[in-house]
C-alpha cells in the first residue's frame, strides 16, 4: 500500500526518505501534508521556534495574587489582572 518515497528539503535541499511507516503516523494523526524538511532541519526548526526568534524567553518577577509567594512569568504584568504562581494558576484554571 504505502511505499518509500523520495522527497527534497525546503531547508537545505537535501532528498530525505520519507518512509512507509512515516506516511502511516501521518495519516494516523490526520496530517494532510507531507514533510516539507529533512529530520535534521525538523529538529532544527522546532529547537528556534520553541525559544522564540529572540533566542531564551524573558522571565519577569511578579507576586502571586492567592498566596502572596514570589513567583516568574513569562510576561510582563500590567496591574490590571491578577498573576498566579504555577500552583495556584491550576487551582483558578
Amino acid at each position: 500500500m504505502n511505499q518509500d518515497e523520495n522527497l527534497t528539503c525546503r531547508s537545505c535541499g537535501k532528498t530525505f526518505v520519507f518512509t512507509a511507516g512515516e506516511k502511516e503516523f501521518y495519516a494516523e494523526k490526520g496530517f494532510a501534508n507531507k514533510p516539507s524538511r529533512c529530520p535534521e532541519c525538523r529538529k532544527s526548526y522546532k529547537a528556534s521556534r520553541s525559544h522564540g526568534a529572540r533566542g531564551e524567553k524573558t522571565m519577569y518577577v511578579a507576586v502571586c495574587d492567592d498566596c502572596k509567594k514570589e513567583t516568574q512569568v513569562p510576561f510582563k504584568p500590567r496591574g490590571d489582572r491578577p498573576v498566579y504562581c504555577s500552583e495556584c494558576f491550576i487551582k483558578h484554571r
